[in-house]
């Protein structure tokens, strides 16, 4: 028996699929909707609010991922719980280690090849031991960063990212942490919205939930986000900031034209948007110019050194838009004063050296390589690439489904990550996987991997429907 319960939606500004989402958490913190209780069907309620079924549907997705509601095939949706569930709900990363057995080949996230870090660091952190004084046990200041984002700025003088300075440049602890203080700095009000591509990095949508955000996907196509379905939900959502990959789109590798860079900051300036460009993945020496390059009042550009150099480091940074970057070394101040004295001394010495340099170079030829011959094993199906970017996007042959290669792929020691993973909860997932290049694992081993793709992918399940 589904619960008689009808919200006033009316008087709330805003689309009614947020103005639903807070009625439902209202009600049932109120009590008004018990632990327990049946929701009406999504089409119910939608012909007694007068909205769309995908309105009540969205609200719904929204409040089960929450954890208030409970959704059960062939039963409906329940009451769950009368608070939301604490904490994240899904890893962002997950440990290469857990749970994997020796012969398995995880090709979840890119893993950097050995070309001589081990060798730096140690010779680095030999360097800066003899240096260490009386600033070593006292809170660091960003005062003591200013030789550090000049570093940075010639870290960056091969991409093209328009006139910058160290003075626009903030530290941050990864890509990652990267993101969360552009949008302490960005996000205004109760309920912002931030736009990202409807398949995208998982972290955008964490790192906005975390800064009480609603996030909404925007459809893509070949060459990235469109720019008409970008200015429909500009015109409906009244959104605050816009994240892209759009050198080197993470999953599908898609890579944007400078025409189609150009429409998307026409939009962005049109409705006051402002950009997060993560180029965490793309190599430093792209020739076409970065977002940040056209649209210098409004774009912070986002890198870290995990993709290049070291991940285990946690070291990443923003070009801030022009006349921010105080106001990111601030969000960034308030949130871990600066960065540890070991990181910022490390780096520093790595960047001086050269040595990081040298092994951006190596490190991209090891992961161009790899990827050739990911693209002679499976190239002959519908994959998607980029040379020197260490992933690949897979659309499945007909017959395939995605949780049925994934877990035959597993069967066969191969680890992936699923179109699912990187699409919004109510969002469009094709039957695609990413295929990340571990170069962490011999040749043979990845050449290993490869060939049980290559083994599965013209041998669909005979029972899957097509």
């Amino acid at each position: 028996m589904h619960t008689i319960w009808l919200p006033q939606l009316q008087d709330d500004a805003g689309p009614k699929y947020l103005a639903l989402t807070r009625a439902l958490r209202d009600a049932i913190r109120q009590g008004d909707l018990a632990q327990g209780a049946q929701l009406p069907t999504v089409r119910d309620l939608a012909f007694r609010l007068g909205v769309t079924p995908g309105t009540v549907s969205r609200a719904y997705q929204i409040t089960t991922q929450e954890g208030l509601l409970e959704a059960t095939v062939g039963r409906g949706t329940f009451v769950a719980a009368r608070s939301p569930r604490l904490g994240p709900t899904e890893p962002l990363f997950h440990d290469r280690y857990a749970g994997l057995s020796v012969g398995r080949v995880d090709m979840r996230s890119p893993s950097l090849p050995e070309v001589g870090q081990s060798q730096m660091l140690s010779e680095a952190m030999a360097r800066i031991a003899g240096e260490i004084g009386r600033d070593w046990i006292d809170y660091t200041h960003q005062s003591d960063e200013a030789e550090l984002r000049e570093l940075v700025v010639d870290w960056l003088k091969l991409r093209v990212l328009g006139p910058i300075s160290p003075d626009d440049i903030m530290l941050t602890h990864g890509g990652q942490s990267g993101i969360g203080l552009i949008l302490d700095c960005c996000l205004r009000g109760d309920r912002p919205v931030v736009l990202i591509e409807d398949l995208a990095y998982p972290g955008f949508r964490y790192a906005a939930r975390a800064s009480r955000a609603e996030v909404v996907g925007i459809e893509l196509d070949g060459e990235g986000i469109c720019p008409d379905a970008l200015e429909a939900a500009c015109r409906r959502y009244g959104a605050q900031v816009l994240c892209l990959t759009p050198v080197a789109q993470n999953p599908t590798t898609a890579r944007m034209s400078p025409e189609r860079m150009a429409q998307i900051v026409a939009i962005a300036r049109r409705y006051d948007l402002q950009i997060i460009e993560d180029e965490c993945y793309s190599y430093v020496e792209a020739e076409s110019p970065a977002l940040r390059a056209l649209a210098p009042e409004r774009v912070w550009h986002a890198g870290s050194l995990s993709k290049t150099v070291s991940a285990a480091l946690r070291f990443g940074y923003v070009v801030c838009p022009t006349g921010m970057g105080e106001a990111g070394r601030l969000a960034a101040q308030h949130r871990f004063f600066a960065l540890s004295r070991p990181v910022s001394a490390l780096v520093s010495d790595i960047f001086r050296s050269g040595a990081a340099a040298a092994l951006r170079g190596k490190v991209y030829a090891e992961f161009s390589e790899r990827l050739q011959v990911m693209v002679s094993r499976l190239g002959a199906y519908d994959l998607s690439w980029q040379t020197g970017i260490p992933f690949a996007w897979l659309k499945l042959p007909l017959g395939w489904r995605t949780y049925a290669f994934m877990r035959m792929a597993e069967e066969r020691g191969v680890l992936l990550r699923a179109a699912d993973q990187y699409a919004m909860i109510d969002g469009r997932a094709p039957h695609a996987v990413r295929l990340a290049i571990p170069a962490n694992i011999a040749r043979q081993d990845f050449e290993a991997g490869l060939a049980e793709l290559a083994y599965l992918l013209p041998r669909p399940p005979s029972d899957m429907a097509v």
